[in-house]
């Protein structure tokens, strides 16, 4: 905890970012479901309305994401508001918190977008494909950010990695690693969601043949990328915490589990032909893990932790 400042805000912090997990899975409903266009191709209005008259189930979908995002922001324009007010003017959670507002207003600009040019529904296009691979990583730096505020506001240390220049290095690396999967996987989400298999010969055909459409060709990336880099993060995550340090290895073993349950998960959601529930469950799985890498790199190089590196890091 921070000297004088309060338990309730950094419990506030921790149940926006728990929040916006919320928000986020309720919108990779709205895409798997194909409500995307509940609302029409308008923003902020639906449908040109405030609120919806005789609503369909699809607008009803779509219009309440809005409404739990708007929401959202709000939590995080009172986040900010908080922190300001409870921290000095050089504390880190400062930053992370004027950076979560930053990427939430992202992620509406983003969502606008896809909405406004018609990316939603029954388009196929590799605009629509570019959107949600950008959409994902606004989200994850997003949900990073959220991370690194409540981590801040908790008691954790400022974040030096000059300490530890090699294990920042690897942490980047790591980092853009996960983020390529989640992009690869946001594009054979909404490949699996435009053109869904009733076998897995289908499936399998789907993706092999040259006529296919792209969509479903690309959709063989993000296996060998999400394999790639949950092996290598199972097996350096260990090697990142500091010496000595107990709660960066706490973290280090909470990474290597979540990696190892999310490839099981990828492996169950192949099997099963990608059903709506399990491609959010997958989705939630990415978020634990990001969220449980984005503390172990703020452990891992806080000023607080041993300077002493691991061989990994020399």
């Amino acid at each position: 905890m921070i000297e004088g400042v309060s338990r309730a805000l950094p419990r506030f912090a921790w149940s926006v970012l728990a929040y916006n997990l919320a928000v986020i899975l309720w919108g990779a409903y709205v895409r798997a479901s194909g409500s995307g266009a509940g609302c029409g191709a308008h923003w902020p209005l639906c449908n040109g309305e405030v609120i919806p008259r005789a609503p369909s189930i699809a607008t009803l979908i779509e219009y309440s994401h809005r409404l739990t995002s708007g929401l959202a922001l709000i939590g995080v324009v009172w986040l900010l508001a908080w922190t300001r007010r409870a921290v000095p003017a050089r504390h880190p959670a400062r930053l992370g918190a004027w950076l979560s507002l930053f990427f939430i207003l992202a992620e509406a600009a983003v969502g606008a977008g896809l909405v406004l040019f018609e990316l939603v529904a029954d388009n196929a296009t590799m605009a629509r494909a570019m959107f949600m691979a950008a959409h994902l990583v606004n989200t994850f730096l997003l949900v990073g950010v959220l991370t690194l505020t409540a981590w801040w506001l908790s008691g954790g240390a400022r974040v030096a990695p000059t300490q530890r220049p090699g294990v920042a290095t690897i942490w980047t690396a790591l980092a853009a690693g996960l983020l390529l999967s989640g992009m690869s996987g946001a594009v054979a989400a909404l490949g699996d969601t435009l053109y869904p298999a009733v076998s897995h010969a289908e499936g399998l055909a789907q993706t092999l043949s040259p006529t296919s459409h792209i969509l479903l060709r690309l959709r063989a990336l993000h296996p060998v990328i999400a394999i790639t880099a949950g092996v290598l993060l199972m097996f350096v995550a260990p090697r990142l915490a500091a010496d000595g340090d107990t709660i960066s290895a706490r973290l280090a073993r909470a990474v290597v589990l979540i990696a190892a349950v999310q490839m099981l998960g990828g492996i169950a959601n192949v099997l099963l032909l990608a059903p709506v529930w399990m491609q959010m469950v997958h989705l939630l799985i990415a978020d634990l893990l990001w969220i449980a890498f984005v503390l172990l790199g703020a452990a891992a190089l806080s000023e607080r932790s041993g300077v002493t590196p691991r061989k990994v890091a020399s």
